[in-house]
This record gives structure tokens, C-alpha cells and sequence, in this order.
């Protein structure tokens, strides 16, 4: 048994058999196979390796190779890959150590490019970049086995990888795919957020995970206390099985709350809203409780199918959860893409820091005919229900008044086709950077509605990536300088009489959620799971008791310190999750 200790990502307990992810960028760990299973994977490393000849072949065909470097290059990967001694080498070493086909070939492959940078011969020594080429290649065939395992999957397992694109986590069948782990990672990354609203428990940023599991290893994630188990001993396993059930009854318990009011024990109304990536998503939110969808992250929309999405794409998927709702309001965030979530259909130029780079509101800018697409779909659906628009990671005045002049021209181009729309729909923006927040007096002048973006917020405040498993620690939404960020643009948006949401992970933290009220916060957006916890807190707490608690945590100054206070509140309501 080995214990692993990561970041809770997304609560719950699941316990199933492994399924290993390898990424073809990271060293491949051993993982044994049993006897019975070696004649599959010798035949696995002869598929590999015929379908890499034929990718060269019409790779080599296709680009009319002329040139004589060039088609030396092709001719040693060619030659490699044509040498039975070479394959014999890799299918024996399977054979004897009882290993992966993948192993095999990273380690064979990987012993020759050493072998070739040991010789002192300038061309034997430059032929080792070859070595680690063939080496990813057959490795991208081998692996893409196991990716098409996961969308055909027939059986219950958590999936262990190194890391996951948000796209590979959306994609999940709920039905077999019981929970995930990684190696990288933080909370607040989108493949977290993503594992939140799909309802399926996760840790992050573990470390060393993957050279302790095997495909035959049992794993059990606690997705609420960070904890991952390798293979568990029956005493665990029998424990993990009854905190299981007991975390059912729980969750059964708050799912109760569902039809009773969101109001504080002195009656004051606190609205719950719903994050959504997906049309269907919309029922669930209401079957949790939810009162509307604060945030439909629109991206996904370009990050599935071979091609770009059309206006009617997005008005069908807009629409439609506009009936689900059936008068509750929606706000549809605008395109936030680039950093981690590029469309498939466009190429995008390499960016060192792409968290600071051309994404969201940005990325719009600079894709006026994407952009204009999708505000005619958003406008075309404000009139089948009660639709909200809301523009991401606004940093200055001028970016606002950009989008909202592209949003007028896009208006007059439905006006003179007499096509339908809600001329005055409610236009807001998300707070999520230092900028907006201390321009926040400013920008209501222009906006309707503030939400604020805690997740990117804090990211950009505290100078922390967080995605990054190494610095993590340091990612907090208790930090005195957030809070006073927080209570500055809570100040602006009510000063301005306009709109105002949090939306970022912080509304669906329990620590949090008395403090936010306590600062002037009445409407909250989150993962549809994390509503009944939510609402279980607000019925129990009067307002009062939160602005003694916001009063208390404005005087002090220490990170460790607030925290310390904000679980304590928070566990005297839910003792037992803490």
C-alpha cells in the first residue's frame, strides 16, 4: 500500500482499478504485465512500428522530398524502423522482464541514444535527436491506444495520468470514469474546475504518482481530504468503503435542500447559480437548486468537433439552455480562449506565457470575424429567455469600450436583416484582474453587472500560476491583498447600483462563503455539485454572524491567520467534513 498525498481538486470517493495515461512527453514507468499478456504486447510493438513506416512513407510522399538532408533524415528514421534486430530487441526485452510495450520501447530506444552520445564521431552523436524522434513516434502510437481504451471504455476505473487537458476531462464518461489523478496541477486549473462541475472526485498535483501504479492496481481517491491510496491493504480498503456510503448519505442529505429557499436564519435572499460548459449541463443545475447559470463557459464549443463552430452552432446550444432555464437568467461568458484552451481548427503562434499572453477578451479582439459570430448567436438567443452577456479578463477601459462598439455594429447588422434580439440586454464583465479591480468605479460606469473571476484574480495578484503544482501553497483567496481587492470592487459595483456575482471557485468554497457574505456579496455561481453545501451554510448562519466574522478577518494580516478562522466557522456548521 502507498499513500499519496496532492491537492483536493474535486470532492468525493472513488474506488476502482487504474487506468494509466502516459503522456508522450514524460519518461514512461515501468509497469509489469502478466505472462499471459506478453503475445499482446509484442503485438502491440508490431503495430506501432508498421504504423509508423506508413506515416513516413506518406509523410515523405506527401512533402516530395527532394532535398538531400531532408531525405537522409527520413532514410535513418526509415532504416531504424525496418531493422528487425531493432524490433527483436525491444519484443525480447518484453519477454524477459514481463514489462509494457511503451516501457520497452522508451527504454531500448533510450539505451541507443546513450550509446550513440558516448561515441566520439560527430555525425554518430547528431543521429541521437533521430533516436528520441523514432521514440515519440512509435510512443504516439502505442499511447493513442489507450486514449481510444477511454472513450470505449466498459468498466469502472479512475484514470491516473500526469496531466489532463480540460478537452480530455470534459470528454469523461461519467458512466465508467469514477475519478482522476494527476502529477500537476493545482484547484483553481480548468481540468479541476472541470472535474467539479462533471460531479467526479479528483486530486492534483501529486508528484511521483505514475511509477506506483500499475494497470492492475487498485486506487482509491479522496477527492475531499487530497489523499490518494495505491493498492490499499482491507483494513483501508473496508474504511474508504464506509466513508464511501457515508459521503453518499451526506450528499443525499443536502440534495433534500434542493426546494427550500436560499435564505439566511434572519431571511435574507441569497441567490445560487450554476457554472455551465455544456447544454445539458443546465438540468442539473436545476436539480441541485440551482436559481439560473452565472457562468456558460462558452470555449468548449470551439474545442470539440474538426471544425469551427457556426452561429447556428451557438445559437441552438444558447437557446437551449435558455428553454432548460425557462425564464431564470443565463450569462454567457464570451469566447475566454487561448492560454490552455486553444481551438483545433486555427493555428496559434507559440507564446512563452500564454496565461499573459493572447487569450480571452484579447483573443476576441484580434478574431473579429469569431467574435462577431458569436455575439449575433448571443443576441439572436436574448430573446428566448432571460440571457445576459458577459465580456472575460477585461483589463482597461479601452478593451471594454472596443467589445461594446463591435457588439453595436453587430446590433445595426441585425437590425437592418429585421432579425429579433433584446436590445437591451444586460452587457457586463468579469473582475479577474488587479487592473479591473482598482479601475472597477470606472468600468461600472460602462457595465451592468460585475462577476468576479476569483480563480484569475488571484493568479494575477499574487504572481501565481494555478496550474503549477510547485507553487500552489502560495495560491490563496486569503490572502490579505485579495481580500482587499474583494472588498473594494464589492464597494464599487454597490456604489454604482449595478450587478454584482462572484464566480470563481471561492463561491463554492465553504470557508468562504460566510465571509463573502459578511462583505456584501447576495449572488453566487459555481460548480452545480457544490450547491446544496453551499445552501446548507447560508440556511444556517444569520447575516450578522458573517459581518462579525468579515469585521474580525478585515484586522488581520496574516494568510495562516484568516484561514485558520474561516475553517473553524465553517467546520462548527459542517462538522463533518472537516
Amino acid at each position: 500500500m502507498e499513500i499519496k498525498k496532492g491537492i483536493a481538486a474535486s470532492p468525493g470517493i472513488a474506488i476502482c482499478r487504474a487506468m494509466v495515461i502516459d503522456s508522450k512527453n514524460y519518461r514512461i514507468p515501468r509497469r509489469s504485465i502478466m505472462a499471459s499478456q506478453r503475445a499482446d504486447e509484442v503485438k502491440r510493438v508490431r503495430s506501432a512500428f508498421a504504423a509508423a513506416i506508413l506515416e513516413l512513407d506518406e509523410l515523405e510522399a506527401a512533402k516530395q522530398i527532394e532535398e538531400g538532408k531532408i531525405r537522409d533524415i527520413f532514410a535513418v528514421h526509415s532504416r531504424f524502423l525496418r531493422d528487425k534486430s531493432f524490433r527483436k530487441r525491444i519484443t525480447d526485452f518484453i519477454e524477459k522482464e514481463l514489462v509494457t510495450a511503451e516501457y520497452a520501447v522508451s527504454v531500448i530506444l533510450r539505451e541507443i541514444a546513450s550509446h550513440f552520445e558516448s561515441i566520439d564521431d560527430e555525425y554518430i552523436s547528431e543521429r541521437v535527436a533521430d533516436i528520441y524522434d523514432i521514440e515519440r513516434r512509435l510512443l504516439t502510437h502505442l499511447l493513442g491506444k489507450v486514449a481510444e481504451e477511454v472513450e470505449h471504455l466498459r468498466e469502472e476505473v479512475v484514470i491516473v495520468a500526469y496531466d489532463l487537458a480540460p478537452t480530455q476531462t470534459a470528454s469523461f464518461n461519467k458512466t465508467f470514469v469514477k475519478g482522476f489523478a494527476t502529477e500537476k496541477g493545482g484547484r483553481t486549473s480548468h481540468t479541476a474546475i472541470i472535474a467539479r462541475s462533471l460531479g467526479i472526485p479528483a486530486v492534483v498535483a501529486l508528484g511521483d504518482l505514475m511509477s506506483s501504479v500499475t494497470t492492475q492496481s487498485m486506487v482509491i481517491i479522496d477527492g475531499k481530504r487530497g489523499v490518494v491510496i495505491v493498492d490499499p491493504d482491507e483494513e483501508t480498503l473496508e474504511d474508504y468503503q464506509t466513508y464511501a456510503r457515508q459521503f453518499l448519505e451526506f450528499e443525499h442529505e443536502l440534495d433534500a435542500l434542493r426546494d427550500l429557499p436560499s435564505v439566511t436564519k434572519d431571511d435574507v435572499p441569497i441567490t445560487l447559480l450554476g457554472n455551465v460548459e455544456f447544454p445539458d449541463e443546465a438540468e442539473y443545475v436545476l436539480r441541485k437548486g440551482g436559481q439560473g447559470i452565472g457562468l456558460y463557459r462558452t470555449e468548449f464549443l470551439y474545442l470539440y468537433g474538426g471544425s469551427e463552430p457556426t452561429e447556428e452552432d451557438h445559437y441552438q446550444a444558447y437557446s437551449e439552455v435558455a428553454r432548460i432555464m425557462d425564464g431564470k437568467p443565463i450569462v454567457i461568458r464570451t469566447m475566454d480562449l487561448g492560454a490552455d484552451k486553444l481551438p483545433h481548427t486555427t493555428r496559434h503562434p507559440h507564446e512563452a506565457n500564454p496565461v499573459l499572453g493572447l487569450r480571452s477578451i484579447r483573443y476576441c479582439l484580434q478574431n473579429l470575424p469569431l467574435f462577431k459570430t458569436q455575439l449575433r448567436a448571443i443576441l439572436r438567443a436574448s430573446v428566448v429567455g432571460d440571457v445576459r452577456m458577459m465580456l472575460p479578463l477585461i483589463t482597461t477601459m479601452q478593451e471594454m469600450r472596443q467589445a461594446k462598439m463591435i457588439l453595436r455594429d453587430v446590433m445595426e447588422d441585425l437590425d437592418e436583416y429585421a432579425v429579433p434580439y433584446n436590445a437591451q440586454m444586460p452587457v457586463g464583465i468579469m473582475i479577474e484582474t488587479p487592473s479591473s479591480a482598482l479601475m472597477a468605479g470606472l468600468l461600472a460606469t460602462e457595465s451592468d453587472f460585475f462577476s468576479i473571476g476569483t480563480n484569475d484574480l488571484i493568479q494575477y495578484t499574487l504572481a501565481v500560476d494555478r496550474a503549477n503544482e510547485h507553487v500552489s501553497s502560495l495560491f490563496s483567496a486569503a490572502e490579505p491583498a485579495i481580500l482587499l481587492l474583494l472588498r473594494s470592487v464589492i464597494h464599487d459595483a454597490h456604489k454604482s447600483g449595478i450587478g454584482l456575482s462572484v464566480c470563481g471557485e471561492v463561491a463554492s468554497d465553504p470557508e468562504f462563503i460566510m465571509l463573502l457574505l459578511g462583505m456584501g456579496v447576495r449572488v453566487l455561481s459555481m460548480a452545480a455539485p457544490m450547491i446544496p453545501e453551499v445552501k446548507k451554510i447560508i440556511r444556517s448562519v444569520t447575516l450578522e454572524e458573517c459581518n462579525q466574522l468579515a469585521r474580525k478577518v478585515a484586522t488581520m494580516d496574516s494568510q495562516r491567520q484568516i484561514k485558520n478562522i474561516l475553517r473553524d466557522a465553517a467546520s462548527r456548521i459542517l462538522p463533518g467534513t472537516y
